[in-house]
């Protein structure tokens, strides 16, 4: 089975789903959308197909699924849409902002039966995922302490924070997800500090871009997360998982694993710039995982709950850091 694919969106993300699909021999890209038709004609021009507007797309006979990379206060409305004609959707982080319009959004999932996945991509990076495979295998023993560190090459620009939500929303989310994935137990706590030590700009849109996060579970796990929106040395992803036996880590990647030795020291090529090039596996796996689920072979993951779950952490974070308090996230759930 060839799984038939829309775009909607043409931006920095769904380039990189575009190429995702393309290199996937049980997919094909069918239709591209964009708002600006020059960057969707780009896309139709470089995997070969064809500019269509969302309407179409929807009633489309010759397309069964879409990736939703558009606006984020554009994502529940395309889910629920797009479930509503039938068609699986795979949908950017996060699904909204608001919790109250992700439940909603979800009921409707639910109604249709369809096929939801939202791109938390770490999870399906070969390292992270190599790590949470050797805690399976019981090579630290049980989990106690994880360790996340992400941190990007530079900020965004002021356009982009006007509208994402807020750092904890838009970058720490990944984080969020990926300790669920790492701690193995819920969260129910969290305790977040944020300033503006990167650009003032960022503080004067009401954004942080230096952030620190402990979170907490039941059992007394913890995951400390290190986000900053600057890093001059390149983009820098790292976790570590301490458990009763030993500890996992996952270093940095870069885009050529060597190391020069000379009579002045040791060097080492730099990190990836960004996310498109160090996480090109990981959304490659993702979009598979995908299909695959899709044609019936597994259950969608990350799935809806796992986009509400990470958005609920952030807003106790974002509680925790009006109130200078520790937040349970039932708070924030009720």
């Amino acid at each position: 089975m060839t799984v038939k694919f829309a775009l909607l969106g043409a931006g920095r993300i769904g380039k990189v789903h575009a190429r995702a699909i393309s290199g996937n021999a049980d997919a094909k890209l069918v239709a591209v959308a964009d708002a600006f038709a020059e960057a969707a004609q780009a896309i139709a021009v470089t995997y070969g197909c064809a500019v269509r507007t969302i309407d179409e797309i929807e009633t489309a006979n010759d397309i069964d699924a879409v990736v939703v990379c558009t606006p984020t206060d554009t994502h529940a409305d395309l889910i629920e849409r797009f479930a509503r004609a039938g068609k699986a959707v795979f949908c950017e982080k996060p699904i909204d902002l608001d919790l109250g319009r992700v439940k909603a959004c979800l009921k409707v999932v639910e109604e249709t039966g369809t096929t939801l996945m939202v791109g938390f991509n770490r999870r399906f990076d070969p390292h992270f995922s190599a790590v949470r495979a050797a805690i399976d295998e019981g090579s630290i023993g049980k989990v106690e302490m994880v360790q996340i560190t992400s941190r990007d090459p530079g900020p965004p620009p002021a356009t982009y924070i006007k509208s994402s939500g807020g750092i904890l929303r838009d970058m720490t989310i990944h984080d969020f997800d990926m300790a669920r994935f790492l701690l193995g137990e819920e969260p129910d706590t969290v305790f977040a500090t944020a300033s503006v030590l990167v650009d003032p700009e960022i503080g004067e849109l009401g954004d942080h871009d230096s952030v620190s996060v402990v979170l907490a579970t039941a059992s007394g796990k913890q995951c400390a997360i290190s986000n900053s929106r600057r890093a001059t040395y390149g983009y820098d992803q790292r976790i570590e998982v301490l458990g009763e036996k030993g500890a996992i880590s996952a270093e940095n990647q870069r885009p050529v694993s060597i190391e020069i030795a000379t009579g002045e020291g040791f060097t080492r090529p730099p990190l990836h710039d960004f996310f498109m090039t160090r996480y090109t596996e990981a959304y490659a796996a993702e979009m598979a995982a995908f299909i695959e689920a899709i044609g019936g072979g597994k259950t969608a993951s990350p799935s809806g709950d796992d986009g509400l779950k990470a958005l609920a952490l952030a807003d106790a974070a974002y509680r925790s850091l009006k109130e200078g308090r520790a937040v349970k996230v039932s708070e924030v759930l009720a």
